[in-house]
């Protein structure tokens, strides 16, 4: 017999059922509170910039290029910066940042030398999610726009296809001629009598090179194709849509590689976090009847995570469509006129249009500024409804 005392019973005091309810009730009407109050915050900013904006917000404000005058300003050119500079960086970024998520997952080395690799990468990618994305711009200016000074500069590229470069003339008749030269940074055109030159709409002109003393011909037609020896030119680039040249330039691709680089850290972890949802079950009964590892990602896993793959994706298209201090540091242009015609051209896009505009004193540009602000909100709603739409039916598909 055992006559140890037994331990005192602790007696705890019942919750009552009552109050557990109130604090049920009162949490849910905090939240239920806070959501009313982001969303009515929400509402009233784009009612006000809608309010700003919706007089100036029609088709020839889409169509013009920025002007001084604000009745004929426009964001044409800084709409298909970015509308180009979001394609390509989606394209470039989701498909990296999901084959290196699909890697450092599902694909975990046995030696302990690759794990430790993959454990440092993985420090690093979560590392890279914080960096001001100012910081990725001058990552970009010297990786991509230079090229780390390797191959020449961009105003003397080591390479270069699609680009054909002339110096500029005008004859004695007030006419506009080009003389082909050979590179971007060839010597002058040598004007010699008889040098073949075009018309700026591509007509061959057979120059009538004279002296610099020399009379000038009465014949009008010959007077049209005269060019005195020691005339100045201009060195001017025609360049195809295939135009492509190394380095790259302060052009449309090197602003899209540089934010593939601020949107892959996130593209990264939110695909990481979606295929740690999946069940293991699903692999090791897909491996158990004999697929591959390949088949188990491919058909198994991918399916089952793209739902909040795309939902990271949408959350970095996002931020890149926004993103204003990379490329002010890559493409150096707040205005610009025209818009872009290959992955090597000059750019702008909206957020620059929009901060050029806010700052000007006039009330006229802030107009303008909340006008570009809707269509910037229409381009990124366009991007997030096709995530969401591929989302919807991998979801459907499961």
């Amino acid at each position: 017999m055992n006559d140890e005392p037994h331990p005192p019973r602790i007696r705890y005091a019942p919750r009552s059922l009552a109050r557990r309810r109130r604090i049920d009730r009162l949490f849910v009407g905090v939240c239920v509170a806070t959501s009313a109050a982001s969303i009515a915050v929400l509402v009233a900013l784009l009612a006000a910039i809608v309010a700003q904006g919706y007089a100036q917000l029609n088709w020839r404000f889409i169509r013009s290029a920025p002007s001084p005058s604000i009745e004929e300003a426009g964001v044409w050119p800084a709409l298909m910066g970015t509308i180009w500079v979001g394609a390509i960086c989606a394209a470039l970024a989701l498909p990296t940042g999901v084959g290196t998520a699909i890697l450092l997952e599902e694909y975990r080395p046995r030696r302990r030398w690759l794990r430790r690799l993959l454990g440092f990468i993985q420090l690093n990618i979560g590392n890279l999610a914080g960096v001001p994305s100012v910081v990725y711009g001058i990552l970009g200016l010297t990786a991509f726009v230079n090229l780390f000074g390797l191959f020449g500069s961009p105003a003397s590229p080591s390479w270069e296809i699609g680009a054909r470069h002339f110096d500029q003339y005008l004859t004695e008749g007030d006419r506009v001629v080009l003389v082909p030269v050979a590179a971007r940074d060839a010597p002058d055109a040598a004007l010699v009598p008889g040098a073949v030159a075009f018309t700026p709409q591509g007509r061959r002109v057979d120059l009538n090179v004279i002296g610099p003393r020399d009379r000038l011909p009465r014949d009008e037609d010959l007077l049209e194709r005269t060019v005195r020896s020691d005339s100045d030119g201009g060195r001017i680039s025609r360049e195809a849509w295939y135009h492509f040249r190394v380095p790259l330039g302060r052009g449309v691709l090197a602003g899209a590689l540089t934010l593939a680089l601020v949107t892959l850290p996130i593209v990264i972890i939110a695909s990481q976090e979606a295929l740690r949802a999946v069940p293991s079950s699903l692999r090791e009964g897909a491996l158990g009847l004999g697929a591959t590892r390949w088949q188990v990602v491919w058909n198994v896993t991918l399916p089952a995570a793209v739902p909040g793959i795309m939902t990271g994706s949408i959350l970095a298209i996002s931020r890149a469509v926004g993103e204003a201090a990379p490329i002010l540091i890559i493409a150096g242009i707040v205005y610009i006129s025209t818009a872009p015609r290959h992955l090597v051209d000059d750019f702008s896009v909206l957020p620059l249009q929009i901060y050029n505009w806010a700052q000007r004193p006039q009330p006229g540009f802030h107009a303008l500024a909340a006008s570009g602000i809707v269509v910037l909100l229409v381009i990124l709603l366009s991007f997030n409804a096709v995530a969401i739409f591929i989302r919807a039916r991998a979801q459907n598909s499961r």
